[in-house]
């Protein structure tokens, strides 16, 4: 029986107005699962969520688990952080992989 190996990739800072997100694999072929902490998680909680979800749609990715840490960034850095960590963790599983 082959090892599994678990990858996580990061992107992002706690400095005010970014968001540190970290991206690691689920259970394959799982919808994505979020952890989201925030300040502003009752205001736009939702607007986070749905931010994350429309990256990772559009890089086809699935079965990931994120967790992000909110301080106060625009959705652009928030997408921009979700897509950065999502490249990385798919570079370390294609270099994993060989």
């Amino acid at each position: 029986m082959e090892a599994i190996q678990l990858c996580e990739a990061s992107a992002g800072s706690l400095e005010s107005g970014d968001a540190l997100v970290v991206i690691s694999r689920a259970e394959a072929g799982s919808m994505a699962c979020l952890d989201i902490q925030s300040a502003v998680q009752v205001q736009f909680g939702a607007r986070i969520a749905e931010v994350v979800l429309s990256a990772l749609r559009e890089m086809h990715l699935d079965g990931v688990r994120v967790e992000i840490r909110d301080r106060g960034a625009l959705d652009y850095v928030i997408r921009a952080r979700v897509k950065s960590a999502a490249e990385r963790l798919l570079r370390k599983e294609e270099e994993s992989a060989t």
